[in-house]
C-alpha cells in the first residue's frame, strides 16, 4: 500500500486520528498537507514528518466550517505541490448541550459546518481537479453516531449521516477517476477520551465485541487501504471501524 511521491491532504491533521494518519501516509512515501485550526500543532507535526520520514509537509491553519478558508486551503495545497492525490476529511467536532431545545442556531451551524459543510466544499474543489487530471481518492471519517445516534449527539449524528450520504453522491459524481469512501469510526482513545467519565468509558467498552475502545493507530490500516490502489475497485463504501459495535 505505497503512496510514494503522492500528495495527501488531511484536515484535523495535527492531533488524534488525523495525526496518526499523517504519520502513516508520510511513512508510506507521501508528502502531506496538515490542516488544523491551530497552526502551532500543524507546524510541530510537519517538523516531525520531515525529521522522521524525510517527506515534505505543509502546515496550514484552517477552520473547515468557513467556506473561504476551505478555498484558501485548497489553493495553498495546489500552489505548493501542484496536485492533491488523496483528501482525508477528518476534522470533526460535537458540542455538549443539556437538551435539544437548548441547542442554539450557532451551535447547530458550527457542528454542521465542521462535519458536513467543510467536507462538501473541500471535496467538490479537490475532486473536480482530480477528475480533470490523474484521478485520486477521498476518504471521509464518519462515526457510528451516523447510524446509531445517542441523545447527547443528535446534531453531530445528523451531520455525520449527511457525510455518509455525501460519500455515495461524490462517488457517483466524480467516478470513475475519483474514488470516495468512508471510515465509520467507533470510540477511539484520542485526547478527547481524557474527558470521558468512568461510566461512559465502561458503557463504550461494553457495547462492542472487542471489549475496549480503539487505539489511534488502529485507523491506519483502513486509511491506507482507501488512500492507495489496494482499494482500486472500491468506491461509495462505508467501512465500520468500531470494534464490533452492538
Amino acid at each position: 500500500m505505497s503512496l510514494t511521491d503522492k500528495v495527501v491532504l488531511v484536515t484535523g491533521g495535527s492531533r488524534g486520528l488525523g495525526r496518526e494518519m499523517v504519520l502513516a501516509f508520510a511513512a508510506a512515501g507521501a508528502d502531506v498537507v496538515i490542516a488544523g485550526r491551530k497552526l502551532d500543532g500543524c507546524v510541530a507535526l510537519a517538523d516531525e514528518v520531515k525529521n522522521a520520514h524525510g517527506r515534505r509537509a505543509l502546515p496550514i491553519a484552517c477552520n473547515v466550517s468557513e467556506w473561504d478558508q476551505c478555498d484558501a486551503l485548497v489553493e495553498a495545497a495546489y500552489a505548493e505541490f501542484g496536485r492533491v492525490d488523496v483528501l482525508v476529511n477528518n476534522a470533526g467536532m460535537s458540542l455538549l448541550y443539556p437538551s435539544l431545545d437548548q441547542v442554539t442556531e450557532a451551535m447547530f451551524d458550527k457542528v454542521v459546518g465542521v462535519n458536513l459543510k467543510g467536507p462538501f466544499r473541500l471535496s467538490a474543489l479537490v475532486a473536480t481537479r482530480m477528475a480533470a487530471g490523474a484521478g485520486g481518492s477521498i476518504v471521509n471519517i464518519s462515526s457510528i453516531e451516523a447510524a446509531r445516534p445517542e441523545p447527547l449527539a443528535v446534531p453531530y449524528a445528523a451531520a455525520k449521516a449527511g457525510l455518509n450520504a455525501l460519500t455515495a453522491g461524490l462517488a457517483q459524481t466524480y467516478g470513475p477517476k475519483v474514488r470516495v469512501n468512508t471510515i465509520q469510526c467507533g470510540p477511539f482513545e484520542t485526547d478527547i477520551a481524557k474527558a470521558w467519565p468512568d461510566e461512559l468509558r465502561a458503557a463504550l467498552t461494553d457495547h462492542n465485541a472487542m471489549g475496549r475502545v480503539g487505539r489511534p493507530d488502529e485507523i491506519v490500516g483502513a486509511a491506507l487501504y482507501f488512500a492507495t490502489e489496494a482499494s482500486s475497485f472500491c468506491t461509495g463504501a462505508t467501512l465500520a471501524l468500531d470494534g464490533g459495535w452492538r
